[in-house]
């Protein structure tokens, strides 16, 4: 491994930060009362080509690999959680989803505009009765003739009603439990398709989470990502991309806390001197960076094995369970250091702690995750290749031009 970054790198770091330094810290305390997200946000990340940052260009997008995703997230989580999650539903869920198990005619049709921002896009898995036991997933899809007729309610969807296009997943085989699941390609203009918004959440109240309801929607069998009962093995392999952008993206949370608690430690007095100077706030401060370091090169690691086109699912659900564990932990402690000031919305560390509880839950709980490593290690699991894996990152085809006739 190689831990220096190219310039490449560098600079989309660099844009990215800028970015939420100028136009998002400063405001993103008011949307996060309001409840509500900025509509500016999802056209501007559009505009700078963030939301196909690791997307090949003949695709649309901006050819970078995946390290430059896995930084670009970071980025984006220590200005505000609601902004990673875009890029995890958006392009970890759903547009590597299309690059790995697409058709060329699905990748040109729907890759290409959410690569380019023109359209957005969503991931739908969860259902009100179903979240870690996907197999107990209650939609289904008939397949009559060349369509699909669709059925089912998904819950807790971001970018429900934002999203133009929805990778959702639905039995085609009910009786057949995680095998008889696949996955579609459906878009917001089908008839049936109606969605709504989740309001009263603990954090990410500045982002768009709701509900997609799907009702005898026909969904062409052009529509269909991959094979009859492969949805599975889909939404797996989605997760293992989603869990690289948020275990990303806590690891951002984590140093969010680490400078607010350092500058904070530096200006509070109490006793006659800088709170930074008593014991017990260095020990949170050494924490939280050990922390940082630990959760970023976890995840650097998968960045790596991803652009090497090297199977991840054990180390990126390792990275994922250790930085959202520690976020918390760094959230905890940045609101201590506060005081009382930790336990308003004067200072950001009080929205910190609100937004970092949410990815301890979302694509596999911190439990999950226990559960993943202690059978990798206990040898009841093993990576096994897919029939169709994320393709290694070649810079010559990602950058490349879409060739014309």
């Amino acid at each position: 491994m190689d831990f220096s970054f190219t310039d490449e790198q560098i600079q989309a770091r660099r844009m990215v930060r800028e970015f939420t330094q100028k136009e998002v810290m400063p405001v993103i305390a008011e949307w996060d009362r309001r409840q509500e997200m900025n509509p500016a946000f999802l056209p501007r990340m559009a505009e700078l080509g963030i939301l196909g940052i690791c997307i090949p260009v003949r695709y649309g997008g901006q050819g970078f690999d995946y390290i430059t995703l896995g930084l670009v997230c970071e980025e984006l989580e220590r200005a505000d959680t609601t902004l990673r999650v875009v890029m995890s539903v958006h392009v970890g869920l759903n547009s590597l989803a299309l690059l790995q198990w697409g058709t060329e005619e699905q990748r040109q049709r729907f890759l290409t505009p959410q690569a380019r921002g023109e359209a957005y896009a969503a991931f739908c898995l969860t259902e009100p009765g179903a979240g870690s036991d996907v197999a107990a997933m209650a939609a289904t899809a008939r397949h009559v003739g060349d369509k699909y007729i669709l059925n089912g309610e998904k819950m807790w969807i971001s970018l429900a009603t934002k999203a133009h296009h929805f990778l959702f997943f639905a039995k085609t085989d009910p009786a057949a439990g995680a095998r008889g699941i696949t996955a579609f390609i459906i878009t917001r203009d089908m008839p049936g398709v109606t969605t709504g918004d989740i309001h009263g959440k603990l954090g990410v109240r500045a982002g768009s989470t709701g509900w997609v309801n799907c009702q005898d929607v026909e969904v062409p069998v052009a529509n269909r990502l991959g094979e009859e009962g492969e949805g599975f093995k889909i939404a797996m392999s989605c997760l293992d991309n989603g869990r690289y952008t948020v275990g990303s993206g806590a690891t951002g949370l984590i140093r969010a806390c680490l400078e607010e608690s350092v500058k904070y430690a530096l200006e509070r007095r109490t006793f006659g001197k800088p709170i930074a100077e008593h014991q017990l706030i260095k020990q949170k401060i050494a924490f939280m960076r050990q922390w940082y370091d630990t959760a970023f090169l976890l995840n650097m690691r998968v960045g790596w094995m991803k652009n090497q086109g090297i199977r991840n699912t054990r180390e990126t659900s390792l990275a994922k369970w250790y930085a959202t564990d520690h976020s918390v932990k760094a959230a905890l402690e940045a609101v201590q250091i506060h005081g009382a000031y930790g336990f308003s919305d004067e200072y950001p560390v009080e929205r910190y702690l609100r937004n970092s509880k949410g990815a301890v839950i979302y694509e596999g709980t911190s439990e999950i995750h226990q559960l993943m490593q202690a059978d990798y290690e206990l040898g009841f699991r093993e990576d096994r290749p897919l029939r169709c894996e994320l393709p290694a990152y070649d810079a010559e085809f990602w950058q490349a031009e879409p060739q014309t006739a």
